[in-house]
């Protein structure tokens, strides 16, 4: 990346992030990025939708995700840099609120998706600590969860590839100790595998709609592939090995999740798993009441929804200030905390906003927070993916002097239309309030970028500012000077 010094106007080159992942290394990254609160949540959300085919949504939502994942491949290989769907569509399009809204819903998404797993570890936290159950419990831990996560937000965290070996490693073993529990009880005659092909759906609806209902709930689960692509600028030889790397990661967690959902379908009868907020807890009670082990998998559960709010939460911050530094969002979001240089203004805002949700989602006892929640960051990031699958078509005109990953055309033109079918209400059988949900995070995110449009006029300022996705990859605001406004360092378009 070029750059001009301030004090000589001559330009200068800032290094290159460090080419450290190989194979293995995002292997493991992209493993335990997909890994995490949706399979410990929601499976037995799903087997409330279809029954015991509960194992048939999980896989569908493995297509599609994968259909998706051959486009991100392309465009990652083809522009390996560190900035994902906002860079693609602002590549594509080159429309500054297109790309805004991209990289709003982006953040949403994973407000969102930390706001589920607060709902999801507060209920393996009840069962863990044996508190019991109850509405009013749930929304209290689920609140101090996430104000705990804002605490060691605003402390700071460095991440690194050998914590996250470490943590999807844990992560993992959970699932494993699952699957290798139920198998027991299974050689040992307690299972039911009639149960697994056994279809049943809720009174108003057919097959179809309940299976894309669950589906639109599975996807959850298998989100977080696309993450991967912000590891690019620090890959070696991304053109080659990304490939490979993401489809193995994909079709790795797959294979878990089927195994998962068909054990405990075939463990637990359908009418206790349904709609039950802590399923794999369930089925390792039942497959093995009195084997000591079992009793690990409440706090595994634990680890797993913790890591991925905090991980969600670091990123919503980020790109919330990112925004603000390149001044398409009000200045004061960009403030960071002199000592820890983290940024607390977008730490505090995006906190409120989780906080915000969990308590409304709380008041509607037929939608458990992490599935309304759950469900609404599916939602947003499947929008965002018929957008990227967009992308790819209209970038092929675009021409780069190096090989790369190239897709069929077939494969973005059936990910756009999946997308749209599983965002859409009359298709995908998606409850309203996830719709509602998302309409008022995007309508807080065009308000905050109205005002500042406004304020810039008002202010004297000719032109308004415009994101750079590229500009939006540094998670650390101790490399950054200040706001952009401040330091003349953002990005002014006509």
């Amino acid at each position: 990346m070029t750059t001009t010094s301030p004090s000589t106007g001559t330009p200068e080159t800032e290094p290159e992030l460090k080419k450290v992942m190989g194979p293995k290394l995002l292997l493991l990254f992209i493993v335990g990025d997909i890994l995490g609160t949706g399979i410990y949540a929601l499976t037995g959300q799903v087997a409330a939708e279809v029954g015991g085919a509960a194992w048939l949504p999980f896989l569908i939502a493995f297509v599609v995700a994968t259909i998706t994942a051959c486009s991100y491949l392309e465009l990652v290989t083809k522009f390996p840099q560190a900035a994902g769907a906002a860079l693609y569509a602002h590549k594509a399009f080159g429309i500054h609120i297109v790309t805004f809204l991209i990289c709003f819903t982006v953040m949403s998404s994973g407000i969102t998706s930390a706001s589920a797993a607060a709902g999801a570890f507060a209920s393996n936290f009840a069962i863990g600590f044996g508190l019991g159950e109850g509405p009013g419990l749930a929304l209290v831990i689920a609140l101090v969860f996430m104000i705990l996560i804002a605490a060691v937000n605003l402390r700071g965290v460095a991440e690194s590839v050998g914590l996250n070996v470490v943590l999807t490693l844990v992560e993992l073993s959970g699932l494993l100790l699952v699957i290798f529990i139920s198998f027991f009880a299974i050689f040992g005659g307690q299972a039911d595998f009639s149960r697994v092909v056994a279809f049943a759906t809720p009174d108003d609806k057919n097959v179809f709609l309940a299976i894309s209902t669950a589906t639109s709930l599975a996807f959850f689960a298998m989100v977080g592939f696309e993450d991967s692509v912000n590891m690019a600028e620090e890959t070696r030889n991304p053109s080659r090995i990304f490939p490979r790397v993401m489809l193995t990661g994909l079709g790795i967690t797959a294979v878990i999740y089927v195994l998962v959902s068909i054990v405990a379908v075939a463990i637990v009868p359908v009418g206790e798993l349904a709609g039950n907020d802590t399923p794999l807890v369930t089925v390792v009670q039942t497959a093995a009441p009195d084997f000591p082990i079992s009793a690990l998998i409440p706090f595994i559960s634990l680890f797993a929804v913790a890591n991925s709010a905090l991980i969600n939460m670091m990123m919503a911050s980020r790109l919330l200030y990112g925004m603000s530094k390149q001044g398409v969002l009000p200045p004061f979001l960009s403030k960071v905390l002199p000592g820890r240089r983290t940024p607390w203004a977008a730490i505090l805002f995006t906190t409120a906003i989780a906080l915000g949700l969990t308590a409304f989602v709380s008041v509607d006892p037929k939608n458990p927070i992490a599935v309304l929640l759950g469900g609404t960051t599916s939602l947003l990031l499947l929008a965002v993916f018929a957008v990227v699958n967009v992308c790819v078509l209209v970038l092929r005109r675009q021409k780069v002097d190096h090989k790369h990953f190239r897709t069929p055309t077939v494969m973005p033109v059936l990910g756009a239309l999946l997308c749209v079918f599983l965002v859409l209400p009359f298709t995908s059988g998606r409850p309203a309030a996830q719709y509602e949900i998302a309409g008022i995070l995007l309508v807080i995110g065009l308000l905050l970028w109205v005002a500042t449009f406004v304020d810039r006029r008002v202010r004297g300022y000719a032109r308004s500012a415009a994101i750079d996705p590229e500009e939006l990859d540094d998670p650390d605001p101790a490399n950054d000077p200040g706001p952009a406004e401040n330091s003349g360092s953002a990005k002014i378009e006509g």
